[in-house]
């Protein structure tokens, strides 16, 4: 049975280029999202987010017909999950995964699944959460079956489950959704031979096999490995300080060793995968995974130590200015998205760091990110402003992403942060 439709609910940073993929492919593309202001954005042939190449896919798509967005799902040959997996509220020491939004998508998409189709969940989850996601599916729909994770060898079922996660870089997600290999996970082998066949519409990379418990697993496993490779760094740049060693000089030199390759440091980590995804892991296996729960402790603590950093600044310049007051200081931050070029604020630890000092410091602090044109609400208490007015304004410089246009201009100060290297 082949896929004339195509439905990709949520059409945030991932599902948007996955569903212009399809339809620049010539299939009939639904994209299904909560936001109503996204769906008339894209509606217009325009996007809502930043992606390099990605507006004119989608333009492209919507005047020829082959992509539209709508708040509620209509019946398709495969449903496309890729909605956010945050963390449920709570003071523990180790967050629970909140997969309420994949079982919303579930429910709003179970009342027009039909036999044939397929429902894949890109959502990066837990190991477990496909198989519960089927059991939802099929406790909404009892009129139709689905495969569970015991009974691989069988083939008749209604409807086929896999998960296959991104695997993609912000800022090269239109190039990298094509040419990167896909990890294919299907309930049965069955499901992953047809996901495969979905995929390979437009994918080139190699589509490997395998089944959805390893395929969740391969996508925490690559940025857990990611994370304890930064925290290394982190740990590093913090042990450079107290030694006074210049940490980035360090890391050059040891990384001439053939088998070397040290990351760089910097404020902390932030996204929406490598931040969280470590903690799907350890949710899971909380007395073994010691060494990624170490990782994810002295990457969350990198922002304080920066804080803390810019106290001793302030506390500098206030002594070698002593007819300013604490209040007469203004700090300027550059750089508030989780990495350099793009306009993603999820989990940024840069984001972090200046909503803290706008708290506790009572001068001014300026907040310069390029890749936006307004802060959110909740986050008044910054100023966003330009870079040659927080270079000309501020007492206090702390560099903390290093986007390309901090890198085309030096600043020089007595008191600058620099997380990043680059001035």
């Amino acid at each position: 049975m082949s896929f004339n439709t195509i439905s990709v609910v949520g059409l945030g940073y991932i599902g948007l280029p996955t569903a212009a993929m399809f339809a620049s492919c010539k299939k009939t593309v639904i994209g299904v999202d909560v936001n109503q202001k996204a769906v008339d954005i894209i509606n217009q042939g325009k996007i809502h987010i930043v992606e390099p190449g990605l507006e004119g896919i989608v333009s492209a798509a919507v005047k020829e017909g082959y992509f539209k967005a709508t708040t509620k799902p209509e019946p398709a040959d495969a449903f496309l999950i890729a909605v956010p997996t945050p963390f449920k509220k709570s003071d523990s020491v180790i967050p629970e995964p909140d997969l309420s939004y994949i079982k919303a998508a579930v429910e709003a998409i179970a009342p027009v699944l039909k036999k044939g189709d397929l429902v894949i969940l890109e959502s990066t989850s837990p190991v477990g959460a496909t198989e519960q996601m089927a059991e939802w599916l099929a406790a909404a729909r009892p009129d139709l079956s689905f495969p569970s994770f015991t009974s691989e060898a069988m083939t008749d079922f209604d409807v086929n489950i896999a998960h296959c996660p991104e695997r993609v870089l912000p800022g090269h997600v239109v190039e990298e959704l094509i040419s990167n290999d896909r990890v294919i996970g299907g309930v049965s082998e069955a499901c992953s031979a047809r996901a495969v066949e979905l995929y390979k519409t437009f994918v080139e990379g190699e589509c490997v096999v395998t089944n959805a418990r390893t395929a969740e697993m391969a996508k925490l496993t690559e940025n857990s490995c990611r994370d304890v490779q930064i925290a290394f760094a982190n740990e590093l740049s913090i042990i450079c300080d107290k030694l006074d060693i210049n940490v980035w000089e360090l890391i050059s030199l040891a990384n001439r060793h053939p088998r070397i390759n040290i990351l760089q440091p910097g404020p902390g980590v932030g996204g929406h995968c490598i931040a969280v995804d470590p903690w799907f892991i350890i949710s899971k296996s909380p007395d073994e995974a010691k060494i990624i729960h170490t990782a994810r402790q002295v990457n969350d603590a990198k922002p304080s130590w920066v804080i803390d950093k810019v106290k001793i600044a302030i506390s500098d310049f206030l002594q070698a200015n002593p007819t300013k007051r604490i209040e007469d200081v203004t700090v300027a931050c550059y750089g508030l998205a989780f990495k350099p070029d793009i306009d993603d604020l999820r989990e940024s630890p840069a984001l972090n760091i200046a909503k803290q000092l706008a708290e506790l410091h009572s001068g001014t602090v300026l907040a310069v990110e390029p890749n936006i044109a307004s802060l959110p609400e909740s986050e008044v208490a910054l100023c966003l402003t330009t870079f040659e007015d927080a270079k000309g304004n501020a007492d206090i410089h702390l560099m903390l992403v290093d986007h390309k246009e901090f890198k085309q201009t030096i600043i020089e100060s007595d008191y600058l942060i620099d997380t990043k290297g680059i001035w």
